[in-house]
């Protein structure tokens, strides 16, 4: 009688559905997986370590390089471990900048999600609509801070630069048309026959696993547990804002779409309401009438000396002092965790979710045939840049 045996193939890193970097081995019995062993360490760059030789200015590069789909929300925690180090307060304005250009950033996150995701299960049609839509995004991006990618935007104490009337008219003319369109993108999919048959229990995640996997974001969501650090924690000023937070019921691929699309509004109505106060606080800015004979103070070689020494050696960080800081990335929990000791952290750690989500794809892919695995990737929204980092 012959002996039976699992067939191992190599799912990735040349597949066009490994999204980046990703070489997972699948152990198969026919079509059906067996096991599922994500490999990591062809991209790494070795990011921590190379915090830890720089200050905290020349460090925040790094992090929008980390996930190169949610630029702004990845150096935006990292500003924030900065504050909190140093015990900096940026301005109202500032605060509501952030949180304009962290929901425009959560839009293009969830359309790369969403429309890449689509194509991996073979629809083209979604991804080239939702394209669109990202390169005006990205127009603002390069309006804001002059990069359409790194944009170094988010600063430590605040923003690069304000944002001016211009740039804020035309992101509420975006606003206004933007669901419609998302819209489209719905009729395309959400009763779409063949798509529900690609992804309704598929992947299914209980709340437990969920929980004991160490989730976050619309992972954590999809399963029914409406944990936000945007309302569980506020940061910024969010807790001035009215905004819901979608969760699923199945826990099922399909219910993580459903997650991301109805962030998407979500993200909207809070941009919206930014928007808003941007233009309450830049009104009111105008209305004040300057000091009359008031001259600037010329700039003095001292202060150029003390500014070049500050942007080269970097601020002091007392002594035996550690952060962490955490946020709620488009991807989930995204936190930076800070051991002070001089101009340069003496440790620097972060807690990427894509990696937590990946580490758990062997519990989820088992027992699927190994064209579920493609659905299931891409329900993940894995970044490599953040997870082999």
């Amino acid at each position: 009688m012959g002996k039976l045996k699992s067939f191992t193939i190599n799912f990735g890193p040349q597949h066009p559905a490994a999204h980046g970097v990703l070489r997972l081995i699948l152990e198969l019995d026919g079509e059906v997986v067996v096991r599922a062993d994500p490999h990591v360490g062809l991209l790494h760059r070795g990011t921590e370590k190379l915090l830890e030789e720089r200050n905290l200015l020349q460090g925040l590069p790094y992090f929008d390089r980390l996930d190169y789909v949610s630029i702004i929300a990845y150096e935006h925690v990292y500003s924030l471990g900065v504050e909190n180090l140093l015990d900096l307060n940026p301005t109202g304005s500032a605060r509501w900048t952030r949180v304009l250009f962290l929901e425009l950033t959560r839009l293009l996150n969830h359309l790369m999600a969403i429309t890449t995701h689509a194509l991996d299960v073979g629809a083209l049609t979604p991804f080239l609509w939702g394209f669109e839509e990202r390169e005006k995004l990205i127009e603002f991006y390069e309006r804001a801070s002059g990069a359409r990618i790194h944009a170094a935007y988010i600063r430590p104490g605040g923003v690069a630069t304000p944002v001016d009337v211009t740039t804020r008219t035309d992101i509420a003319a975006f606003l206004a048309q933007f669901p419609a369109r998302l819209n489209e993108m719905e009729e395309m999919l959400t009763n779409n026959r063949i798509w529900r048959q690609r992804l309704v229990d598929v992947g299914v995640v209980s709340l437990e696993q969920a929980l004991s996997w160490g989730f976050s974001g619309p992972m954590l969501r999809g399963s029914s547990w409406g944990w936000d650090l945007r309302v569980a924690t506020p940061y910024e000023t969010y807790s001035d804002v009215e905004f819901g937070v979608p969760v699923g019921l199945h826990g099922d691929c399909f219910d993580r779409y459903l997650v991301r699309v109805e962030e998407i509004r979500q993200s909207c109505l809070i941009a919206g309401t930014a928007l808003d106060k941007l233009n309450l606080l830049s009104a009111g800015e105008a209305s004040t009438p300057d000091r009359e004979g008031e001259l600037q103070p010329s700039l003095q070689m001292e202060d150029l000396i003390a500014h070049f020494k500050k942007f080269t050696t970097g601020e002091v960080i007392p002594p035996r002092l550690f952060v962490y800081t955490a946020a709620e990335a488009p991807k989930g929990e995204f936190g930076v965790y800070f051991a002070g000791d001089g101009a340069k952290p003496w440790r620097a750690h972060l807690r990427a979710p894509g990696f937590v989500h990946l580490s758990a794809l062997d519990g989820i892919a088992v027992d699927h045939i190994i064209a579920d695995v493609v659905t299931l990737i891409g329900t993940q929204d894995i970044v490599f840049g953040e997870i082999d980092r």
